[in-house]
């Protein structure tokens, strides 16, 4: 009977019949007959009961085939399973390899790993390492006090006076353009000789320090020369702290005017562009500075903030949002007669990198319009900054406006929300060239403890929008010793070359008084540093002892990781910071922040729960730890694969301490299997005999001469011993290795004997291998390319030698995925070739092309499980494609004459006869295709499925076959896109009337003066205003910047019985059969063939793409855990605001202010000499 028609995308359970006729067509057709034309596709997926068969009857005298029955394709499972499960016990040896260790008891121990004792103990030796450089931290920062007091101010001091290393004259020197060239004045420049030195990855000088100065600063300036007068003394102190503790990295001073002066001294790592590099804008000095901030930026948005005066304000708030940091929390607002948040976000949001995103676009979108009222804006803001049910930094709050002027100073509001505590400090910026009076904004500042700032050029803004910093800083000197606490920074990237780095800080007060009486100076002198490599804590922790999966891990308090094997950040390429360029958002009216480096500048926050799959019990675990706490958990969670292609459910031991003296905390992370590991222990047999390791017995299969009879040999390139050259080359490597061993003996001090010995072990068991197993066996009677064996010592050992031509697989095993997959997986683990979708299919050219099968090595030795090994074969593709159709027909073996079906016979359609209608693949639990009975499928083997047959694909999926797991990656790199056709001009530009020009009272306004700036900005600059995809970003390779990628993975769902399913379309309809092999990673699926396409429906997505991450707007509604620093020095009783800034209310004086401009434009920065309000008090 036909099956009833149904309702388009229904589905419930098929009745039982006896046959299923083509539907309402009468009798299925034969073989190669097409199927008849059909009205609409009607996509609909019919669950079969797993018990019911679907033979399909033909008509009279016609040749009858019939869809296999279920028992069938049941049968040619188990047939497959057996061909599998034998193959790999012949030539697996998983058996053998048990036995070749247990007789070789003798030469090693089972060692246990304890949890609570290893992370106590690596917890102890990162705090004993972190103590050291407190301990020169506080040396560094007394003597930086002490020095700046002993100083007596020079007002006539000369550049001639001073002797230093200027870390960056040697690349001014080599710039014709530089201005220090142009002025022949190098003759204060020391030049020194420099020593390679591989633990700063850089040349030094170690009986120097080197200066850095920002370029847009005058190092002429009498306030800079004073600094390097002074700052020279710490000299000897980096020297005596190297001394004391030669493992110190970088010493860095860091000064509130802008110098650096570091230790050793290095060559300055310039950019090709203009190097904007200011240590006052870098996270550890930000973070020394100041205490956390809750910070409201309102922006005027009225009528008469036309033209540049709002794009410098868009700019500069993207430059004060880069003051900012993930300890920090922001909202912006725009405001006219009214006040409305620029963003989705309606509250104080965490100022880490994502969110600083969605404001500075959406700054870029404020568009100018009504009347000034500074009411609502003020209001706006005092409501946020008291809103009590949010997250927040709750320390330093404050309020930055920025506007072009205005008359009302608003004071109703300040006495509502503000006086007489003045908990909230007012900052008040007068934006852009104009003659309005300022003194309402001067006054706002100063009345509550804020200051007022000029921002006249886009030259003043990256100074002025970090100023603040100072006076936040107050309340930290005047609390003394109390505020002189070390703190520890998130991961970044050295702008020196060390890679990741965290740093220690210590703010430098200014002990000295104004006059004898007066008051405690109140301001900060810079922020002392040390780096930290990430490289040098990760030497602390166990690595090869943990196994394969295992490994350590830290987080801070918010949450971010400061150790972890998936913390890879894409840093920036080619040595030093990025160069500077512009963000450019597609819009011709669109001023950009300000030259960024991305990459170089930004920390790296990826949250614990971003570094691995998140659930319930990491949430838990991420909270204790972040709360200090100590704690053990087990839990079944996901891992994703090295390769990032399968994710697998697995069982996980967490264990984790706080590390004392720091707000970090460290976590262990242990599978059941790596409880135990074994330790050669060679001793009686090697160790007596005072020869080279090369005199060993089994280091003879380590030589190449060895590799046609014994097979080819990878060792995993470890630091075996401290003079051992590495390299990428694993021959070359190998080579090394082999010379380096035939000086040194086995219990050598140079080298780590634990792994020397286990490697040595390993050689010798892989090659009894080899002896008892591998070489008297044919490999081709069985379509084997290769044997293989990987073992945790780090032994790779491939037979035959000639397949190691082809073998891809990475040689340290504990970086390879189908090792690193088997020991996480029972049975035998399925891997084929990696395929992306935009690449040429696979060649199948000298039978080179093959599939991986592998599994785990378990041992049992007293009561004590633990897996030592992977073994596994290398499928021949086209010889086992082949096997397959066999296997999976109504042949009992391929000799066997295939089976014909006559005109009065019936018969079951196979995989092998009847491939033209009958589609069979195998398929991995990733989704990808392993083999099929479609020789024009063949190249399309590791292939994600849907890219075969979406249709199929989706099926499986609807049918709960497969899971879908979706992340995000926020540690890519992504190329920056190209811009479009920005038009001609710039829009958005004020357009003056002919009444306007007619009125000479118009020409001195403040309209005419940002019209005249546009035309000079569109004129002379106009690459601001629109993109030079050539001159924007040089090399495109190398200009790559950090994205967010969305990955997608498929495994395994709750499904592991056979049944079969109808994917109904109408005419279209196909039947298919899916069904799990046992003890294999691999899901055996038998279809019709689609004939028409109308039944095509979605297709599954796999591949990595480009996305903006999750929503950020929703995000922020609820928020992770995390905890601030518990410090916070926000108010002191002795502090003296009248230092609260200076403006004055002036017209614009057209040549000087055409010629200040003309100079910033054409690149040659005015040296000015320091204003009053900024260094007045430094004088001492």
């Amino acid at each position: 009977m036909a099956v009833p028609a149904r309702t388009c995308g229904a589905s419930r359970p098929g009745p039982a019949r006896t046959a299923l006729p083509w539907p309402g067509r009468g009798p299925r057709p034969g073989p190669g007959a097409r199927r008849p034309p059909s009205g609409p596709p009607r996509p609909l997926l019919l669950l079969l009961p797993p018990l019911l068969l679907l033979p399909l009857l033909a008509a009279p005298g016609a040749s009858a085939y019939s869809f296999p029955q279920q028992h069938t394709m049941q049968h040619w499972a188990r047939r497959l399973e057996q061909e599998i499960d034998g193959v790999m016990r012949i030539f697996g040896g998983v058996q053998q390899l048990r036995e070749i260790y247990k007789d070789n008891r003798n030469l090693f121990e089972v060692q246990e790993n304890e949890p609570q004792k290893l992370v106590e103990k690596v917890a102890g030796d990162i705090e004993s390492l972190l103590d050291r450089k407190v301990q020169a931290l506080k040396r560094l920062a007394d003597a930086a006090e002490n020095f700046q007091k002993a100083h007596r101010w020079q007002d006539n001091i000369k550049e001639e006076d001073i002797l230093y290393y200027d870390a960056k004259a040697d690349a001014e020197l080599d710039d014709p353009e530089s201005e220090d060239v142009e002025r022949g004045s190098k003759a204060s420049t020391l030049r020194l000789d420099f020593v390679e030195d591989s633990n700063f990855k850089n040349k030094v000088n170690y009986s120097y320090t080197a200066v850095q100065i920002p370029t847009d600063i005058y190092k002429g300036s009498t306030v800079i020369l004073n600094e390097l007068n002074w700052t020279e003394a710490l000299e000897n102190v980096f020297i005596e702290n190297r001394r004391q503790d030669p493992t110190l990295l970088w010493q860095v001073f860091g000064s509130a005017t802008g110098v650096t002066r570091y230790y050793p001294a290095t060559p300055w790592r310039a950019p090709k562009k203009i190097d904007l590099y200011d240590v006052r804008r870098r996270p550890w000095y930000i973070q020394g500075a100041s205490s956390p901030k809750d910070m409201v930026i309102i922006v005027d948005v009225s009528g008469s903030v036309s033209g540049l005066t709002l794009k410098l304000m868009k700019t500069s708030v993207c430059e004060m949002l880069d003051t900012l940091s993930d300890d920090d929390y922001v909202n912006v607002a725009s405001f006219n007669e009214k006040a409305q948040p620029v963003s989705c976000f309606t509250h104080l949001v965490q100022a880490n990198v994502r969110n600083k995103k969605v404001f500075k676009e959406a700054v870029q979108g404020m568009v100018a319009k009504g009347t000034t009222g500074y009411k609502a804006g003020f209001e706006y803001a005092f409501d946020q900054l008291q809103n009590s049910n949010i997250t927040r930094a709750n320390c330093n709050k404050m309020i930055m406006m920025f506007t072009d002027g205005g008359e009302d100073r608003v004071q109703d509001v300040f006495e509502k929300y503000n006086w007489p505590n003045r908990t909230v400090r007012v900052f008040t910026f007068s934006v852009g060239q104009h003659n309005y009076d300022v003194t309402p904004l001067q006054w706002m500042a100063c009345a509550n403890k804020g200051y007022y700032f000029e921002i006249p050029s886009i030259g003043a803004i990256r100074i002025n929008t970090q100023e603040y910093l100072d006076v936040l800083g107050r309340p930290m000197v005047l609390a003394g010793k109390e505020a002189k606490q070390v703190q520890w920074t998130n991961v970044y990237e050295d702008a020196l070359g060390l890679g990741l780095v965290v740093t220690g800080t210590l703010p430098v007060f200014n002990l000295t008084q104004d006059g004898p009486g007066e008051k405690k100076n109140q301001l900060i002198l810079g922020v002392m540093g040390i780096d930290v490599a990430l490289n040098d804590i990760k030497r602390l922790t166990p690595n090869y002892t943990l196994g394969a999966n295992g490994y350590v891990f830290a987080i801070d308090l918010n949450g971010y990781v400061l150790l972890h094997p998936n913390l890879k950040p894409q840093v920036s390429q080619g040595g030093g910071q990025e160069e500077g360029k512009l963000y450019r958002m597609g819009t011709p009216d669109f001023l950009p922040c300000l030259p960024q480096t991305t990459n170089f500048r930004e920390p790296v926050t990826l949250d614990f729960l971003d570094a691995e799959l998140e659930d319930e019990n990491k949430e838990e675990i991420r909270r204790s730890m972040i709360d200090g706490n100590k704690g053990h958990k087990q839990i079944r969670t996901l891992v994703k694969s090295l390769d990032e292609r399968y994710v697998d459910e697995v069982m996980r031991n967490y264990t984790w301490v706080p590390i004392r003296s720091t707000n970090y905390s460290l976590g262990l992370v242990l599978p059941p299997y790596s409880t135990f590991y074994l330790q050669a222990n060679l001793s009686d047999q090697i160790l007596q005999v005072k020869l080279p390791i090369s005199k060993l017995k089994d280091f003879e299969f380590l030589l190449p001469s060895s590799f046609e009879s014994e097979g080819h040999v990878f060792i995993a390139p470890r630091e075996y011993c401290k003079d051992l050259n590495a390299s990428d080359n694993n021959t070359e490597f190998l080579k090394n290795f082999i010379e380096l061993m035939e000086k040194v003996t086995p219990d050598s001090k140079q080298c780590n004997n634990f792994l020397l010995h286990n490697l040595i072990l390993d050689t010798g068991i892989t090659q009894q291998l080899v002896e008892r197993v591998w070489r008297d066996q044919d490999l081709n009677t069985y379509s084997l390319l290769a044997v293989f064996a990987a073992t945790d010592g780090g032994i790779t050992r491939v037979f035959p030698n000639k397949a190691a031509d082809d073998w891809t697989e990475n040689p340290e095993p504990f970086n390879a995925s189908f090792y690193r997959r088997s020991l996480d997986n029972h049975g035998y683990v399925f891997k084929p070739p990696h395929q992306d979708a935009l690449l040429r299919p696979l060649e199948l050219e000298n039978d080179t092309v093959g599939i991986l099968v592998s599994t785990a090595v378990e041992l049992s030795l007293g009561g004590r499980t633990l897996r030592p090994a992977v073994v596994g074969v290398k499928l021949d593709l086209e010889a086992w494609a082949e096997k397959f159709k066999v296997l999976a027909s109504n042949r009992t073996h391929q000799d066997q004459p295939q089976k014909q079906c006559g005109p009065s016979s019936h018969c079951e359609m196979d995989c092998e006869v009847n491939n033209e209608d009958l589609l069979c693949v195998l398929i991995d639990d990733g989704g990808f295709l392993v083999l099929s009975n479609q020789n024009h499928q063949w190249d399309q083997v590791g292939r994600f499925f849907s890219e075969v047959d979406a249709n199929l694909m989706l099926a499986l999926y609807n049918n709960s076959f497969y899971t879908r797991k979706e992340s995000y990656d926020y540690q890519a790199a992504c190329a920056p896109q190209p811009p479009g056709n920005l038009g001609a001009a710039p829009r958005g530009v004020f357009v003056p009337t002919i009444a306007d020009f007619l009125n000479l009272a118009w020409w001195t306004s403040a309209a005419a003066w940002s019209l005249f700036q546009q035309l000079l900005y569109g004129l002379i600059y106009h690459s601001w205003f629109q993109a030079d995809p050539a001159e924007a970003e040089g090399n495109a390779e190398a200009r790559e910047s950090s994205c967010v990628m969305k990955q997608t993975q498929y495994y395994f769902g709750s499904v592991n019985a056979s049944y079969n399913a109808i994917i109904d379309c109408g005419n279209c309809s196909r039947l298919f059969h899916a069904q799990r092999l046992t003890n294999t990673n691999l899901l055996f699926v038998v279809a019709e063939k689609p004939l028409c396409s109308q039944c095509e429906g979605g297709r599954l997505l796999q591949k990595e793409t480009h996305s903006d991450g999750p929503e950020q707007c929703e995000l922020v509604q609820r928020p992770r855990y995390r905890r601030g620093p518990h410090i916070c020095f926000d108010y002191n009783a002795t502090e003296d605001t009248s230092d609260c800034g200076r403006g004055a209310s002036f017209p614009p004086s057209l040549g000087v202010l055409v010629s200040l401009q003309l100079l910033l434009l054409l690149g040659l920065p005015p040296r000015p000499q320091p204003q009053v309000h900024a260094h007045a008090s430094r004088r001492v």
